[in-house]
């Protein structure tokens, strides 16, 4: 477990548990659920040495629970926020987690989902907010929680009292909110590769060469984005159950600009989870129109194919009407034994053709591009 100490004027780092927190500034406990798990008991007691406050035993299951989904808790000694952030790698970072079966959900890799919908995998980092200590619990690897800390050991003080980088956080609330602001821009950075990826089945879909195959990829895809609208929606309960608790925790008549900055950020916060929400949910909407879009072109040339048929049938139709009547066995037949009464035949035969299309050019049965059509187009355009 990585131990920060974070004051106005300095940032230490250690693995020491110190005795107490400290009386200026905070801290910042960060432990992965490898170490958590591996002796949750003498974690909880580092906890408590360091803070003062021992966490509930639900609690302490639910921080190592990897399938735990994103939800607000609290008690008269602390808060509790599970928030699942995007895993570094859909592979590694699952099986490094110690769940193997979120490395590769529902068999992802036979069921060849794109490469964007790869990076939906989640895993679940957990915040335990107390009044001066942060403690995180999260995966091996976390970016977010590595830039984080890399953030704060490369501060350093200038000799005229200003801070070299970014300004530290005040409180433990605006650390957590710092590394939520952070997880959910991870989301919002794949709204490019998913439109892109969502854009090409669209085009797959309305491409009249070939026929579309990926309707096991389409249909994983639609299936992922559901699970990243209900995902969301959790995050996004969360995060009002915990603005809640803000509001409910100040004092009565408190009105403090910290206290005000803090609800800022967390509004801030729901806003990009809604609008990753928003996103997902137009993209399902655009796989589903581009599913009807596409079964209402493959009926339009349907109808186009049987409609050339039907007008070749309705041509062919009086023409074996004749052959039949002179195929029939009479002995005495007009023209039957006319020198000129093959070509006579062959004459009325083409008359009717003639007669027919005409009457179908007349009637808009045919084509609508045709020649006829596209004057009179003009025409009436005129």
């Amino acid at each position: 477990m990585d131990i920060f100490q974070i004051a106005d004027s300095q940032v230490t780092h250690g693995s020491a548990v110190p005795d107490a927190a400290p009386l200026h500034g905070f801290l910042w406990l960060d432990a992965t659920h490898d170490e958590v798990a591996a002796n949750p008991e003498l974690w909880r007691e580092q906890i408590a040495r360091a803070t003062g406050v021992r966490l509930y035993d639900p609690h302490l299951t639910d921080a190592v629970n990897l399938a735990h989904p994103s939800y607000f808790d609290s008690t008269n000694d602390y808060a509790m926020l599970v928030f699942r952030k995007l895993a570094l790698n859909t592979t590694n970072s699952a099986a490094a987690a110690g769940n193997p079966a979120a490395a590769a959900p529902d068999n992802a890799l036979r069921r060849k989902i794109p490469p964007a919908l790869m990076q939906l995998a989640t895993v679940p980092v957990t915040f335990l907010l107390l009044d001066r200590a942060l403690v995180t619990v999260h995966a091996a690897n976390s970016r977010t929680i590595e830039a984080a800390r890399a953030r704060l050991l490369e501060a350093r003080e200038r000799s005229d009292g200003s801070s070299h980088g970014a300004r530290r956080p005040n409180s433990p609330e605006d650390l957590m909110l710092r590394l939520l602001n952070a997880m959910v821009d991870q989301y919002l950075e794949l709204r490019q590769p998913l439109t892109a990826q969502l854009d090409r089945w669209q085009r797959a879909l309305l491409d009249p060469r070939r026929p579309f195959r990926d309707w096991m990829a389409l249909l994983d895809a639609r299936i992922e984005l559901r699970k990243l609208d209900h995902l969301c929606e959790e995050q996004h309960d969360a995060l009002q159950e915990l603005r809640d608790y803000v509001v409910d925790s100040a004092d009565q008549g408190e009105i403090s600009r910290s206290k005000d900055l803090l609800l800022v950020r967390i509004n801030d916060v729901t806003e990009h989870v809604t609008r990753v929400l928003n996103h997902a949910r137009r993209l399902e909407s655009s796989i589903e129109s581009a599913v009807q879009i596409h079964f209402s072109a493959m009926s339009h040339r349907t109808s186009e194919i049987m409609r050339t048929l039907t007008v070749i049938t309705a041509l062919f139709m009086p023409l074996t009407l004749i052959t039949g009547i002179f195929g029939m066995n009479f002995v005495d037949m007009p023209l039957l034994k006319d020198q000129a009464g093959f070509w006579l035949t062959m004459a009325a035969m083409a008359i009717v053709v003639v007669a027919m299309l005409f009457f179908f050019r007349r009637k808009r049965y045919l084509d609508e591009s045709a020649p006829g059509h596209r004057r009179q187009d003009k025409a009436s355009s005129k």
